[in-house]
């Protein structure tokens, strides 16, 4: 995932989305964790529609100066 953060907030959604990655990874290693990442799973994207928001607002601000 690039680093590309706009404002703070983006700062903070791109590292919480990279530390849950980083629990994925190291939970693919232990026997009967499917639940807990498929839950992790739900709520990275969930930070990604936030990231999102946060990326048009962004843009739509940039557009209309």
């Amino acid at each position: 995932m690039a680093y590309e953060p706009g404002t703070t907030d983006c700062r903070v959604l791109i590292d919480s989305k990279a530390q849950i990655e980083a629990i994925l990874l190291n939970l693919a290693k232990l026997e009967n964790t499917e639940h807990i990442r498929q839950q992790l799973v739900a709520v990275h994207n969930q930070l990604e529609g936030l990231h999102e928001l946060r990326r048009q607002k962004r843009g739509a601000s940039l557009t209309a100066a």
